[in-house]
């Protein structure tokens, strides 16, 4: 029995039933290795990195554009676009963007489990520890800032003031 009157309708059990709409050319939300098998050059050049686009630093907390300095010209890669660390031109002084980016980087790996770098005296709220890592200057990431013509300065937690 339906409940828009309709009594002679047979009873499914559901009031509504989608028609279900595919669009074929909907993306991909990843590539499978098995699928470029058909596709030129195959499987064989296919390697975990070649999809997957990663800075030359792991732990490095990227702030600014890198692109801004982009005019253009042809990019350069990123290892040859770094400010050496004897050259380096912005301020030794953490923002407050940076502080708050980094010790919520901080926070959520440590919820993430990841090793605690000072004694925890009875701490359990991750922002906490991590307000204590900065404090005492232990903590394992890298500030990358991004200058105006492209190129980027990496500062370390305990270089920054």
């Amino acid at each position: 029995m339906s409940d828009y009157g309709d009594h002679e309708a047979e009873d499914t059990g559901f009031d509504y039933e989608p028609e279900q709409e595919f669009d074929e050319n909907e993306p991909e939300d990843f590539i499978n290795p098995e699928d470029l098998e058909n596709v030129e050059g195959g499987a064989e050049g296919y390697t975990e990195d070649s999809y997957v686009h990663r800075a030359d630093g792991e732990r490095a907390v990227v702030t600014g554009d890198p692109n801004a300095g982009y005019a253009g010209k042809v990019m350069e890669q990123y290892r040859e676009k770094k400010v050496p660390n004897d050259q380096r031109t912005t301020t030794p002084y953490m923002t407050k963007y940076e502080r708050a980016r980094v010790l919520g980087t901080r926070a959520l790996q440590i919820s993430m489990n990841a090793p605690v770098l000072v004694d925890l005296e009875g701490e359990t709220d991750p922002l906490q520890i991590a307000l204590k890592e900065l404090n005492q200057k232990k903590i394992p990431l890298i500030v990358r800032r991004y200058l105006p013509d492209g190129w980027y300065e990496d500062w370390t937690c305990e270089e920054l003031l």
